[in-house]
């Protein structure tokens, strides 16, 4: 019995993996030996780096929103600590972006949020 070796789908399968390599520099991008290596190497480092990049912005959003917050008057903490007694729902993403574009929005939410705060430190006074 001839021995059949599933060349057309053996062939295709690497081709992929040669395909996704296209445009790495050498070896890397024409044998299949180096390019599988190469390529599994690229989509680890791709799905471990789309989480770093999510914590990388929101880390710039909170420096942003501590920087606005801290030329109010305030500190990060203290600040989204009267952003939540406030009831206001904006994500920090949103309230970065305000504290970059639109300063007098920003202030608005601050009085609010310092409001709030105020109000909560008055009620615990009065509680104890």
């Amino acid at each position: 019995m001839a021995r059949a070796t599933n060349a057309p789908a053996s062939r295709e399968r690497r081709k992929k993996v040669v395909d996704l390599a296209r445009g790495y520099r050498g070896r890397r991008s024409k044998l299949f030996r180096y390019a599988k290596d190469a390529v599994y190497k690229a989509q680890h480092w791709a799905t471990a780096h789309r989480k770093t990049r999510k914590r990388n912005f929101r880390m710039l959003w909170q420096q942003r929103i501590n920087a606005a917050a801290r030329a109010q008057g305030l500190t990060y903490s203290r600040f989204m600590e009267g952003i939540k007694a406030a009831g206001i729902e904006l994500d920090r993403k949103i309230l970065a972006d305000l504290a970059v574009t639109d300063e007098a929005a920003f202030t608005a939410i601050f009085n609010k949020a310092k409001a709030a705060l105020d109000a909560k430190r008055d009620a615990a006074q009065k509680a104890a």
